[in-house]
């Protein structure tokens, strides 16, 4: 305010001192000015990694998920933990009674592979394989010993393609004896092989032990058999004729 004339007149006042130019600066310019300002690197020293970002967005996804479930189970969010704790027991139950879902049919899995060797190599494969503790490669060479040496035998015919649940099947008919122990191994070799089970000491002990006892077996002929019954029906006949 200042006085003139008798009167009293209002007079602007520079908030700006003399020496500074007034702001002209339009909307947008200052606008891209203050953008470029705030991406500076010490503006963000502080601000959350990628990874955090992502795992937040994560987060939250599942926070979300979680309340839309809650909201459509009923008991709300308690019967949604004891469904899903329900499905877990029956996934780990179906888990351990099934084993690892990755076996081959056995149907397509062939015994030996295209070079063949004796019952005897086999088996000393299989040996060797035993001292050094490799059992599924121990079990493999064992159970190919026992289907060869019965080849050899001539128990089994010579088929190159054959699987060890045919060669068992077959096998088990000519000595029925060892019919569910052949069958085992033939398992035993199917698990180890195609099913990513692993084999133990005691798996090939066994197999060994069928090994040894069918090279002292005789096979059941069914011309013995026959001959056996025609046999005991003519002595039975003989002794009530006298």
């Amino acid at each position: 305010m200042r006085l003139s004339g008798g009167v009293l007149t209002a007079v602007p006042i520079g908030w700006r001192s003399a020496d500074e130019p007034p702001v002209t600066l339009p909307r947008d310019p200052a606008r891209e000015a203050a953008r470029r300002e705030l991406s500076k690197g010490m503006y963000h020293e502080n601000d959350p990694s990628w990874y955090e970002r992502a795992m937040d967005a994560f987060w939250d996804w599942i926070g979300k998920l979680f309340g839309t479930a809650s909201a459509a189970t009923p008991g709300g969010a308690i019967g949604l933990v004891v469904i899903v704790l329900a499905v877990l027991a029956l996934v780990g139950a179906l888990w351990w009674r099934l084993g690892t879902p990755h076996r081959t049919p056995a149907s397509s899995a062939r015994l030996f592979d295209d070079r063949p060797r004796s019952a005897a190599e086999h088996r000393a494969a299989a040996e060797a394989h035993a001292a050094q503790g490799h059992w599924n490669q121990a079990v493999q060479e064992r159970m190919r010993a026992v289907v060869r040496s019965l080849e050899e035998r001539a128990l089994l015919d010579v088929r190159p393609g054959r699987t060890a649940d045919e060669a068992a099947s077959e096998a088990g008919r000519v000595l029925p004896a060892h019919a569910d122990r052949l069958r085992t191994a033939a398992r035993d070799f199917d698990d180890v092989t195609y099913g990513g089970r692993a084999a133990a000491e005691g798996t090939y002990r066994h197999l060994a032990a069928l090994d040894d006892d069918l090279e002292r077996t005789k096979p059941a002929l069914a011309g013995s058999s026959a001959s056996s019954a025609t046999s005991t029906a003519h002595h039975s006949r003989q002794g009530a004729a006298e």
